[in-house]
């Protein structure tokens, strides 16, 4: 009698041009419960190495998430014939005629396919500007014993958990969000710090600098938290208005923070326009007021934060923010031709410059989303909704 394989290792040792007989197994069925995954060699090994998670709410298409990556799921139907054909048992297989006899446990139509998408962080955006942190909830955050008073207010805060159970994105990504929206850890909670507050602090601290002749460009951490802390403000707002304008001036973790010219002038240009739409030369004026001394504002640092429209012979500037886009590119595109029409390049750029989709490089944005038009050689091309 020839040696038993079994199952579905015969199958997988089976050699090309040979055959196997097949049957039904005994618990043959739909098997609903049972699906097949496509995916490559490194996505395996995290599945198998349980390093993987499925994010998503009951109302929501579920992904699939690594350490840094996110995917969709999507069911590709197959007009052939799959069989799904478990281990072998004992009781499974059986020899006939000294040739094995596999077991067929379902007819499966299709199979589940990964695809690489980008991490659907509009949800953190919304969730964590619902409720921004500001002076009034500063005294709360100081009394220690006050630990329940968001909940007697009925606001709903997010933990690091809560957020990787809600926002469809990996770890890493999550992080990236948060960073990009300028959020902080406060008691266990992820919170994005009201404009008008860090305002506030960004203005202390500056006075601090004149007031201890402090260099812009070699600010010690533990000497302006200190001061601040000193001025009321708690020690990780301190540390974070640092975070939000400035940046280390080196990576060896010194402690040593340099102004960012481009940060500070910018929250200032914020704060003057506001939502209002001003000429272009009171604009520059009034903010060129606001800049401390030894900064120097340039319109050039507003890109993707404001734009300006020319009517007669007034150019007038207003607010139109990147940060309040969304992230997947055919929203994006809808709101931008919306806005207007037709866009200059220059103009447009700064507006796609953080769209970042698997497979797709911006290139292949413009041309799946715009028309390109050029009316003369030497003019620069103009983009409008495809």
């Amino acid at each position: 009698m020839a040696e038993r394989i079994g199952g579905a290792e015969a199958v997988i040792d089976l050699k090309p041009g040979s055959s196997i007989p097949i049957s039904y197994h005994p618990s043959f069925g739909p098997h609903d419960d049972l699906l097949l995954l496509e995916a490559d060699d490194t996505l395996v090994s995290d599945i198998f190495s349980q390093r993987v998670t499925l994010r998503g709410l009951p109302d929501e298409d579920a992904v699939l998430c690594t350490k840094s990556k996110t995917f969709a799921i999507k069911f590709v139907g197959n007009s052939n014939s799959m069989f799904l054909i478990p281990p072998s048992s004992s009781d499974d297989d059986t020899n006939i005629n000294n040739r094995q006899l596999v077991s067929v446990l379902k007819i499966s139509p299709g199979n589940m396919e990964l695809v690489e998408v980008s991490p659907r962080l509009d949800k953190l955006k919304q969730l964590l500007l619902a409720n921004p942190f500001g002076a009034a909830e500063v005294d709360a955050m100081m009394d220690d014993n006050d630990d329940d008073n968001n909940e007697k207010k009925g606001v709903k805060l997010y933990t690091w958990t809560d957020l990787v159970n809600t926002v469809q994105a990996s770890d890493e990504e999550l992080s990236v969000g948060l960073q990009s929206l300028s959020a902080v850890e406060i008691d266990g909670y992820w919170r994005v710090i009201d404009e008008n507050y860090l305002d506030v602090i960004l203005r202390m601290l500056l006075h601090n600098c004149v007031l201890n002749y402090w260099s812009f460009d070699d600010l010690d951490e533990d000497e302006v938290v200190s001061a601040l802390v000193a001025d009321e403000f708690p020690s990780k707002l301190a540390s974070h208005c640092l975070r939000v304008f400035a940046s280390r001036v080196n990576s060896s973790g010194t402690g040593k923070w340099k102004l960012e010219p481009r940060l500070v002038c910018l929250h200032f240009a914020r704060l003057v326009l506001r939502d209002e739409k001003m000429r272009l030369e009171s604009f520059m004026e009034e903010w060129k007021k606001k800049i401390p001394d030894g900064m120097e504002g340039r319109f050039e640092m507003l890109e993707g934060e404001v734009l300006t429209e020319t009517i007669g012979i007034e150019t007038r500037v207003y607010t139109f923010s990147v940060r309040s886009l969304p992230s997947t590119p055919a929203e994006r595109f809808s709101i931008l031709f919306k806005h207007r029409s037709k866009w200059e390049w220059k103009d447009l750029e700064p507006y796609l410059r953080d769209l970042h989709v698997p497979r797709l490089s911006m290139e292949g944005l413009l041309l799946k989303y715009t028309r390109r038009a050029q009316p003369k050689a030497d003019a620069p091309p103009v983009f409008s909704a495809r």
